[in-house]
């Protein structure tokens, strides 16, 4: 199975457009978010499923996450980019076809996936394959969902997000497919995210939005009601998906 030509001709250039600080800007944050959850794991190979151009493995470069970091990507302009970067921890960089993962079973301790599976046309394919290589698994998904989501499908369909998530939506598809729950965590971005975003309003619709993320900074109960994005640290079990047992 691969990756539909539509979406293989959309991302083979996706990172050829002059986004770099922005998306350096959503790495930070999204590999903040990969160290925190994984601290207490004892990690010696990782492989990054999806690295776009790089950007959250130059913060896990940065930061000396790991020695020895893998990637995939499904975009030739990605790779192109993450090469550019010259990141010491990088051992390999592949080419793929969004599904089929070259490595042996178990080859690694843990793989990461950030802002992947929202894009991703048969996710269960992926994830299987995440779980084969590899011990613990950690995944980030934005949570794109509300309740009027399906007025709003050219919206998201306009920067690639075909699958909608909830955290509780996210975490059944990861336990239906085997994958244990370790730890999970609802999260929003960071501040600089925002005001990178809040670039091109005006004064008032930015005095209103920064008011309304404070309150639901300083609330758990707003944010786990409605995160900007979910993180899993997940482990592999023996079990897959048994419909009907």
């Amino acid at each position: 199975m691969q990756t539909s030509s539509a979406l293989q001709e959309k991302y083979d250039t996706q990172y050829e457009q002059d986004l770099q600080a922005w998306r350096l800007l959503g790495g930070e944050s999204k590999a903040q978010n990969i160290q925190k959850i994984a601290r207490y794991l004892n990690i010696n190979t990782v492989l990054d499923v999806g690295s776009g151009d790089g950007s959250v493995l130059y913060w896990l470069d940065k930061n000396g996450f790991c020695p020895s970091i893998k990637s995939l990507e499904i975009s030739q302009s990605g790779i192109e980019q993450i090469k550019a970067k010259n990141l010491a921890s990088i051992q390999e960089i592949k080419l793929f076809d969004g599904y089929t993962i070259p490595y042996e079973d178990d080859s690694f301790d843990l793989v990461t996936c950030s802002h992947v599976l929202e894009h991703v046309e048969f996710p269960r394919r992926l994830l299987r394959e995440i779980k084969r290589v590899s011990k613990y698994q950690v995944l980030e998904v934005p949570i794109d969902f509300s309740q009027d989501v399906d007025k709003k499908v050219e919206h998201f369909l306009s920067y690639g997000h075909i699958n909608i998530y909830t955290p509780q939506t996210f975490r059944f598809l990861l336990q239906s497919e085997g994958l244990q729950v370790v730890r999970s965590e609802n999260l929003m971005y960071d501040p600089a995210v925002y005001e990178y975003l809040y670039r091109n309003k005006s004064a008032s619709q930015v005095f209103k939005l920064r008011i309304k993320n404070k309150i639901r900074r300083n609330s758990q109960f707003l944010i786990d009601r409605k995160p900007d994005v979910t993180v899993v640290l997940c482990q592999k079990t023996e079990s897959g998906l048994e419909i009907m047992r």
